[in-house]
């Protein structure tokens, strides 16, 4: 892995796939920076929570600007999110900019700020977490658009950074049993038992699901993997899905 003095960068730290993330480092002896709406509730003295709105661009820069004085950043993994469902018909340009700043731009955002330690170490690994949603999902126009955003970043990035040793990865879960799945789809409901029952492995996904993947791209011998979208979504990428 990793060297323990590489700290990591996780946004959406503080619940479901992000705490899980989280919790994974601070096992495997990284310092952590948890960066979301609310703190982290790990009490580990490696644990540094920041409670930040991402969706918010001079907040975002703000935070940048602290990070990039850090020598010690060589992992980043963007996970923050959030689904605003909605069809074409009632879909609303402000909330697309939402989702815009959150998913994408903070991305680029952080990425620049990581950038100099990681170049400086000759060694980085930054993964971003998309959807199996960018694929195609009834109800998710916003969601799609810049989810599917992500994959373009990671592919793009890894070609620009390769050279430097650090790779760039995107991660497209399917329908996760967190607290945003469970936001839009009720626990224990019809429609939740129906989207199970649409994925070829027949059940939900786990934050753990979706960690143990960061684990493996955030690995140091995961060096010859980069520019790739790994999809933990039980087949659903490959098959259909309702939700």
């Amino acid at each position: 892995m990793l060297s323990a003095r590489a700290a990591a960068l996780v946004t959406g730290g503080s619940t479901g796939i992000g705490l899980d993330v989280v919790r994974r480092l601070l096992a495997r002896g990284h310092p952590v920076v948890s960066v979301a709406l609310a703190p982290c509730p790990i009490d580990h003295p490696l644990l540094q929570s920041r409670v930040v709105d991402l969706s918010q661009r001079e907040v975002t820069a703000r935070l940048a600007t602290e990070i990039a004085i850090r020598s010690d950043i060589g992992i980043f993994v963007h996970n923050a999110g959030v689904v605003r469902e909605s069809r074409l018909e009632n879909a609303r340009v402000e909330q697309f900019d939402e989702l815009t700043e959150l998913h994408v731009g903070a991305a680029i955002t952080l990425g620049q700020a990581v950038l100099p330690a990681m170049r400086a170490r000759g060694l980085g690994r930054i993964v971003l977490i998309s959807s199996r949603a960018a694929l195609g999902l009834p109800g998710r126009t916003h969601y799609s658009a810049t989810k599917a955003a992500l994959l373009g970043l990671a592919r793009t990035w890894a070609l620009e950074l390769a050279a430097d040793g650090i790779t760039v990865n995107a991660i497209a879960p399917g329908p996760i049993r967190t607290e945003m799945f469970h936001a839009v789809v009720e626990p224990g409901s019809a429609r939740e038992n129906a989207i199970a029952a649409s994925i070829p492995v027949k059940r939900l996904g786990e934050a753990g699901d979706i960690a143990r993947a960061v684990e493996f791209f955030v690995d140091d011998e995961a060096g010859f993997v980069t520019g790739q979208t790994l999809y933990v979504c039980g087949g659903a990428s490959v098959g259909t899905l309702s939700i």
